[in-house]
């Protein structure tokens, strides 16, 4: 009998091979299967449940009769989640990698923030965000000593009419110049992480870090998964928002920094257009725009938030 995980060479690099040949009794039997599984559900009382859950078993199922793993290859992806769920704790959220590092993150955030008018754009929420920053006040400084060249930061928040958001919640954080969010040292720092209100007008501003690259935690299983398929763990520069106002839809997003190499190959896929910013840098010694003085370089960059209605 034909080994039915026999897949052929293909015909070149990167050429997909051919699907494996399965006899029709072998098809049968493995599509009874499936449906038993799926009549397993039939009792749910919660129909969202019941669709999610048929939907995944389908998709599963679908995916093991299309690669045809080996028992030893299910074992070692069994041993990956395993190895997932070991590393994760109340400071890292490996499970948020793998998500970001799929495409699984981007793609949820796509089917939840559908386009509306000119709104802001968002992206990934990342693995490092934390409840209960601090507030500063405007023109405060949310690095609170993180090491970085400074950055000015300023826009408005306006909803999707074009009317000034006052009070809307602007919640900031971003790695330090080592790549490093302050999570991730184990002296307990707040660092690179705060929230501000916008003022009558919609106006935020404050004092940050130029963002700068780095790569997520690769130590782990995803990290193998990374280096395993030739991909780099590297996000581009980044500066993380999320803002909330009664009446709009919450925005998480990010900006990044225009020229950097890593805009086309972001390892969560979080990179747009519309969020890549000018971070403009300014020479030693230049006032910034609230009269601070700096003594090397600094830089500053604008942007303006627009929010879409909420429900949409």
């Amino acid at each position: 009998m034909t080994d039915a995980r026999a897949e052929g060479t293909g015909t070149g690099p990167g050429a997909t091979p051919p699907a494996p040949v399965v006899g029709a009794e072998q098809a049968a039997r493995e599509e009874e299967l499936l449906q038993r599984v799926l009549r397993s559900f039939d009792t749910c009382a919660d129909p969202r449940l019941k669709r999610l859950m048929r939907s995944l078993v389908s998709h599963l199922h679908a995916f093991l009769r299309d690669v045809r793993p080996t028992e030893e290859e299910w074992s070692r992806a069994i041993a990956f989640l395993t190895e997932a769920g070991h590393i994760t704790d109340d400071r890292r959220q490996e499970f948020i990698l793998l998500s970001d590092t799929l495409g699984a993150s981007m793609q949820t955030i796509a089917i939840n923030n559908e386009a509306y008018k000119d709104a802001t754009e968002a992206t990934v929420f990342g693995p490092f965000f934390v409840e209960g920053s601090p507030e500063i006040p405007l023109g405060g400084d949310m690095s609170f000593g993180a090491a970085g060249e400074p950055c000015w930061v300023e826009g408005t928040v306006t909803d999707a009419a074009g009317a000034p958001v006052p009070g809307a919640r602007v919640e900031v954080w971003e790695a330090d110049e080592d790549g490093l969010y302050d999570v991730q040292y184990d002296d307990g720092r707040t660092a690179a992480r705060a929230h501000l209100f916008t003022d009558e007008r919609g106006r935020y501003r404050f004092w940050g870090i130029t963002p700068t690259p780095y790569p997520i935690p690769h130590d782990g299983p995803v990290g193998r998964m990374l280096a395993a398929v030739g991909r780099s763990p590297y996000r581009a520069s980044h500066l993380h928002f999320m803002v909330s106002a009664e009446g709009c839809r919450r925005l998480v997003t990010h900006i990044f920094v225009r020229g950097d190499e890593l805009l086309d190959r972001d390892s969560v896929f979080g990179v747009k257009e519309s969020l890549v910013k000018d971070f403009v840098r300014q020479a030693p010694g230049t006032a910034g725009p609230d009269g601070r003085r700096v003594d090397g370089t600094w830089s500053r960059v604008r942007f303006d938030i627009v929010l879409a209605p909420a429900g949409t």
